[in-house]
């Protein structure tokens, strides 16, 4: 099965209105999402987050988010390759399930699906 490519990337910073400043500039846009937990940019086909702290996963680097049309079947297929289930699939509002792994190296891979 394959993916529809990394198109989401979330980045844990510790500053978000210092952060949101550098990513506009960065961008050349204005963010599309706005919130004291969460900053979206959208940049081509990329949409471009900022999460405090990093986020409810607390991650300490950014993470890819490879959009997938089944997240439960390509959970699935990367454990049956030996990934393993660092979050398992939880809606995030709107539909949205995000789940990430971790490869054999200790790498974090995300995975989302738009219902």
């Amino acid at each position: 099965m394959t993916t529809q490519g990394a198109k989401t990337i979330l980045h844990p910073v510790t500053d978000l209105e210092k952060a949101k400043a550098v990513y506009a500039a960065l961008l050349g846009v204005q963010p599309s999402a706005d919130s004291s937990y969460y900053v979206g940019f959208e940049a081509g086909d990329q949409h471009i987050g900022l999460v405090p702290n990093g986020g409810p996963q607390g991650a300490t680097s950014p993470v890819a988010y490879w959009h997938v049309a089944d997240i439960e079947a390509k959970l699935a297929e990367v454990t049956a390759a030996g990934a393993t289930v660092r979050d398992a699939a939880h809606d995030v509002g709107g539909g949205r399930l995000v789940a990430t792994v971790v490869d054999p190296d200790g790498n974090v891979l995300g995975l989302l699906q738009d219902r």
